[in-house]
């Protein structure tokens, strides 16, 4: 690791400790940090510090299940409203919010900006994509719910889905 890295690598794991984030340090440059948010209960970030960069990746949602085309246009049309983080895919369509950083911009108001942009993006977009992209799962599950009698509380948000007649 470069000295530049290793200084990096420093004020991420000094600003997780001042922030009060849940963390781990799974190497030397590499944290891995649990943001809590109201739609999406949990995001989870990848900090990894490398010789010239930090690099930023979470994971949003796994590949949607119908609809794909819909939902990538969606998030292809928010990234040119983001700021640090970009919206991608990997090789089995699952969503991922991902960006790289100089080492020279890692201070703590960059990085709170960067997990705040991270967590607003995840939470903010998750019941858009869930319901582009998972609506008849949802459907399905949200009436075999209610035929035994189950709660459907996390699944409030999708009510109209479960009333829409098809």
């Amino acid at each position: 690791m470069t000295q530049a890295a290793a200084a990096a690598a420093g004020r991420v794991r000094a600003y997780l400790e001042r922030s009060g984030l849940d963390y781990e340090q799974s190497s030397p440059s590499t944290y891995v940090v649990t943001l809590l948010g109201e739609r999406k209960l949990r995001t989870t970030v990848s900090l990894a510090v490398g010789d010239h960069s930090l690099t930023v990746n979470a994971f949003v949602a796994r590949c949607p299940d119908e609809n794909a085309e819909a939902v990538y246009r969606w998030l292809l049309e928010r990234n040119r409203r983001t700021y640090a983080v970009a919206f991608c895919v990997d090789h089995l369509g699952d969503i991922y919010l991902s960006g790289r950083l100089p080492l020279a911009a890692i201070d703590d108001d960059e990085l709170d900006r960067v997990m705040g942009c991270v967590l607003e993006y995840a939470d903010g977009s998750f019941n858009t994509i869930l319901e582009l992209g998972f609506a008849t799962a949802i459907k399905r599950e949200w009436d075999w719910r209610t035929s035994r009698g189950e709660s459907t509380a996390n699944l409030e948000a999708f009510r109209h889905l479960a009333e829409r007649q098809d």
